[in-house]
């Protein structure tokens, strides 16, 4: 029986896009972009989870080839061959009438120089160390090499990176791009002070250290326009031993600071989901961030059917991301829709290179239903 009261099926206009809902792809690393070229089994992948007027976010694209080896078979969106590989993937989407915007992202330190052009060490705001982490299937411990400290006068050219990965991403036929500030990479690295140890201009006051995030910002809304940019932000988590001494002053500052450029939508991670997959007590709260940003605004951090409800009545969001049950369930949508049952996901097939088992093969609901 369809539900006449799910706040998460309404429609909402952002910018120049009319959204049927507001229930939203999260951005999932996969892992199945085999040599860091997209492959044509993303094309079911993404198609599968579309609906008419749904937003996607697709998983984090690399930037360059050093940005995009923080772990095997990650997408890319710096070579001419990944943005053709990209073009049938955004076509399938908007076939199906859906808005798809493309994550960018560099990992910096969370990479080892194994998976570097040349063995080369990964670069970051520090030069510390990142502890070996077990990975997801419990298991194998993944191993990070120390990194490289990146020069005041190198800064810039990585900025121009995600400024041409823009480029390239409206070339590929994305409707936007979302910035990657998240969850203990790159630009993570330089705002949170339990990372960055710089005494330069990107190291010492919380100004300094948001200024690399805000020239990206700038760069790719002087690329591709405003209205086509979001970002991505993790204030309160310590992913990656990247914590922050005063998330939610930090987590302010830069939603003030976003208003200056007019971007489309900030997408910010609940401070219950301090580490992945566990949501803890907290007294921080996203609100003061909803209330200061003048765009819309998006919530992700292991929200359920009624979460994501209260969520939008209680004006706490405007969208509401989901990862891990959208991963599970295609038609997640459909099910809040008729309040159905949710496939289990596994965890198991969450990162493996099989380009069906786990990824294409979750059921949809009957279609009598």
């Amino acid at each position: 029986m369809v539900d006449s009261k799910v706040s998460l099926l309404t429609p909402y206009k952002m910018g120049r896009f009319n959204l049927s809902h507001r229930v939203v792809l999260a951005p999932l690393t996969r892992q199945r972009s085999y040599n860091n070229v997209p492959q044509p089994h993303a094309i079911l992948y993404y198609s599968q989870r579309t609906t008419q007027g749904g937003l996607l976010i697709a998983e984090a694209t690399g930037v360059s080839n050093t940005a995009g080896q923080g772990y095997p078979d990650i997408p890319g969106i710096w070579t001419n061959e990944q943005v053709e590989a990209w073009k049938p993937i955004v076509d399938a989407v908007h076939a199906k009438g859906g808005i798809f915007f493309c994550q960018i992202w560099h990992a910096g330190r969370v990479s080892n120089s194994g998976f570097q052009p040349n063995g080369q060490v990964p670069v970051s705001s520090t030069d510390q160390p990142l502890t070996p982490q077990i990975s997801a299937n419990g298991i194998d411990v993944a191993q990070f090499t120390p990194p490289r400290r990146l020069r005041t006068d190198e800064i810039s050219e990585v900025v121009k990176d995600f400024k041409i990965a823009a480029r390239n991403a409206i070339e590929a036929g994305f409707d936007g791009v979302e910035i990657h500030g998240a969850h203990g990479y790159l630009i993570d690295q330089f705002m949170k002070d339990q990372v960055n140890d710089r005494t330069d201009d990107y190291g010492g006051s919380l100004e300094n250290r948001c200024r690399f995030a805000l020239e990206v910002v700038e760069a790719v809304v002087n690329e591709v326009g405003a209205d086509r940019v979001g970002i991505r932000l993790s204030p309160f988590a310590n992913y990656m031993e990247s914590g922050d001494s005063n998330p939610k002053a930090l987590g302010l500052y830069m939603v003030e600071s976003l208003n200056k450029y007019g971007i489309l939508y900030c997408h910010i991670v609940e401070p219950r989901m301090k580490k992945v997959d566990e949501k803890c007590e907290t007294p921080y709260s996203l609100q003061p961030m909803k209330d200061a940003f003048k765009g819309t605004f998006m919530a992700a951090g292991g929200y359920d059917r009624e979460e994501g409800n209260k969520a939008l009545v209680d004006k706490h969001a405007d969208l509401v991301a989901y990862g891990r049950w959208f991963l599970a369930n295609p038609d997640l949508p459909r099910r809040f829709e008729f309040n159905a049952p949710l496939n289990k996901y596994n965890r198991d097939t969450f990162y493996t290179s099989d380009p069906i088992v786990g990824y294409v093969d979750y059921p949809f609901l009957e279609s009598s239903t």
